[in-house]
């Protein structure tokens, strides 16, 4: 007999209801059931996956089958891709509803968010996984990061969108134009998949892509990076340069912007390199 297991005894039911409402994708870790045999096999950690701007929990489906079929749980978050600091504090609250250790994993911007959720949180999120991905330091910005270093062509295919805030100010989103996705964000993902990735990106807040990070969880937390040598979006001497600041154990791919999605097993190998670390 064997009995499914990731959250505490009273809060199972509560996150169902809570997934559901926000589109969380969750999978339990099956444990034995004798105590002489959980000695011996411990619960693994949970893989939280943190998407990144003109992305959706969607663009980890490949990661997320790969990591489910080795027996770890896995939720994927969605990411309101509103700032750092509000992104963060959401993240956060995924991360309360969660039992046990966490490997925190984050795509292009969704790794300013999972430096500023796991800080000081270090009793739970054991690891930290960048996949093309920013490692921003206190004070600094995406957009900063990104401009620090030459070969991002990401301004020239964007367009932006005003609305208005129910304060009566105003705000600007901005998202990739269709025509221009794949080039830019996917070069090395099969045509049609790129343009359902184009129609379903979630666009970002302006202010987002500005906003200073006010916390670096890579400093106490050990850290893994996968650099992407085709990327249009973040230049890949940016990615190097903040992945041997934070001493992450660095791999390189030659892949696009969206590795998570043309090349999953690449991304699996080095979230399970980290998952292996936790104890």
């Amino acid at each position: 007999m064997r009995n499914t297991r990731l959250l505490r005894p009273g809060r199972r039911s509560a996150l169902l209801g809570f997934t559901a409402a926000v589109g969380l994708s969750v999978a339990a870790v099956t444990l034995p059931t004798s105590a002489g045999a959980a000695h011996h096999r411990p619960v693994r950690p949970t893989i939280v996956l943190e998407h990144g701007a003109f992305a959706d929990a969607a663009s980890w489906d490949g990661v997320v089958s790969r990591l489910q079929r080795a027996g770890y749980p896995v939720v994927s978050a969605a990411n309101p891709l509103r700032g750092p600091a509000t992104d963060a504090a959401y993240l956060r609250s995924v991360l309360d509803h969660i039992d046990g250790p966490v490997v925190l994993v984050g795509h292009s911007y969704g790794g300013t968010v999972i430096s500023q959720a796991a800080a000081g949180r270090e009793d739970k999120v054991k690891a930290l996984v960048y996949i093309a991905a920013f490692l921003p330091d206190t004070g600094e910005s995406s957009i900063g990061l990104t401009n620090k270093f030459p070969g991002s062509t990401l301004g020239e295919a964007v367009e932006s969108v005003n609305y208005a805030l129910p304060d009566g100010g105003k705000g600007t989103d901005v998202y990739i134009a269709p025509e221009k996705f794949r080039g830019q964000f996917a070069a090395d993902v099969p045509k049609d998949k790129a343009a359902l990735m184009a129609a379903g990106q979630r666009p970002i807040a302006a202010a987002a892509l500005e906003e200073k990070s006010t916390r670096a969880a890579w400093k106490t937390i050990p850290s893994w990076s996968l650099v992407t040598t085709e990327d249009r979006n973040i230049p890949v001497a940016a990615q190097r340069f903040m992945s041997a600041r934070a001493k992450a154990r660095t791999t390189t791919v030659d892949a696009s912007h969206a590795v998570s999605v043309s090349r999953p097993e690449a991304v699996t190998r080095i979230v399970e390199q980290a998952a292996r670390t936790v104890r």
